[in-house]
């Protein structure tokens, strides 16, 4: 089993909506029980609250739900656990890098540059392609 956490500011926007993208794309290919697949934030803003509106209706746009999601912090037993942990921007990097020093290295960006947060850019759209881009490639990289 592949265990994969993905990683934002908030997780109320991009790392939920790359979870459920991932959780969509694992089942679609028949192989949701090969994976556990979460999401968490660096901060601690938003902990508790649901994932943010026009996140939620972006992932309903491509049939996918997220409910029950709620903000959580990555913790250092996450770094333990998760084979693999992405992150969205290099403001997380530095967060998590803060967080947890030398033990960070462990966490890679998601995409070769940032994932735009919508929160700021309102384009969730373009987080969407984003998102799918880079889970597509976590999925055939783990089935290959």
């Amino acid at each position: 089993m592949v265990k994969i956490l993905f990683v934002c500011h908030g997780n109320i926007c991009r790392s939920p909506m790359a979870e459920f993208i991932m959780k969509d794309l694992a089942a679609r290919a028949g192989k949701s029980a090969e994976f556990e697949i979460a999401s968490a934030a660096v901060s601690t803003e938003e902990l508790g609250n649901p994932v943010y509106p026009p996140a939620r209706r972006e992932l309903q746009k491509h049939g996918i739900s997220c409910a029950g999601k709620t903000a959580r912090r990555i913790t250092e037993a996450d770094l333990s656990y998760f084979d693999r942990i992405y992150y969205m921007d290099e403001s997380n990097a530095r967060y998590l890098r803060r967080l947890f020093g030398d033990k960070a290295a462990k966490c890679r960006p998601l995409l070769s540059r940032d994932v735009a947060d919508p929160w700021y850019t309102g384009d969730f759209s373009q987080t969407w392609d984003d998102l799918l881009t880079g889970c597509s490639r976590i999925l055939e990289e783990c089935l290959c």
